[in-house]
């Protein structure tokens, strides 16, 4: 059997990018090294990196993400990018989805233990939540699939002029060449690479902006949209 490996004492970068929050954020990195990875949502090799690579790569992603706004994390898994982000920004209305109920039980008992009062947790896949939940200002996701396939998922779940930001590593700009008629079929407007972290993480953290128009997910998705707030606003009628 293969010992736990040991998490290090958090970074000094930490207190200041967490604040107030760093108890709680300290708490995160422990049930990450502790039931993450006994439940298999981590590898244990990634605990002597947990800080670095996991929980400041995904709190800085808060430096690109607007004031106010409600956002959706796709594929959240153990609650990367979402809940570092939670915890540094608490004027955002977070919806964590996930479809595996051992991942969504996880994220419920973390929600629950540090008090995020602004997360909700939902099981589902992105395809399926279409009208289940209400469009977001901006859909995150880090390591969840290759842009296009993520674009198809995450951007039908965007208000008109929302934006998708994607973590991602070194083969951002091919990723993005090579998903750039996807996105246009998808009704993107622009497309940028961002790095975000200066100071913080080293290297800095990679982001794609995915910004659309008035028709996220393009015309194929507009039908499919116009039918679930049918659907929603008959329900709540009943």
């Amino acid at each position: 059997m293969t010992e736990a490996a040991e998490l290090p004492p958090a970074p000094e970068q930490a207190r200041e990018v967490f604040g107030d929050r760093f108890a709680d954020a300290v708490r995160y990195a422990e049930l990450l090294a502790e039931a993450g990875v006994q439940r298999g949502l981590i590898g244990p090799r990634e605990v002597p990196r947990l800080w670095e690579r996991h929980l400041l790569n995904c709190a800085v992603l808060s430096e690109v993400v607007p004031e106010g706004v409600t956002v959706c994390d796709v594929g959240s898994g153990a609650g990367l990018p979402g809940i570092p982000l939670a915890l540094v920004r608490e004027d955002l209305k977070i919806t964590l989805l996930e479809p595996l109920l051992r991942r969504t039980n996880f994220l419920s008992e973390v929600v629950e233990l540090l008090g995020l009062d602004h997360v909700t947790v939902v099981r589902g896949r992105a395809e399926e939540v279409m009208g289940k939940i209400q469009p977001v200002h901006v859909v995150t996701a880090r390591a969840v699939a290759p842009l296009d396939r993520l674009a198809a998922w995450g951007i039908p779940l965007l208000r008109p002029y929302g934006q998708m930001l994607a973590l991602k590593g070194d083969a951002a700009e091919d990723e993005l060449k090579s998903a750039s008629a996807a996105l246009s079929k998808l009704g993107a407007v622009e497309t940028s690479i961002l790095h975000v972290g200066e100071g913080v993480v080293d290297p800095m953290s990679t982001v794609v902006r995915v910004e659309v128009g008035e028709s996220p997910g393009g015309v194929r998705f507009a039908a499919k949209r116009a039918k679930a707030a049918r659907t929603g606003r008959a329900r709540r009628r009943r």
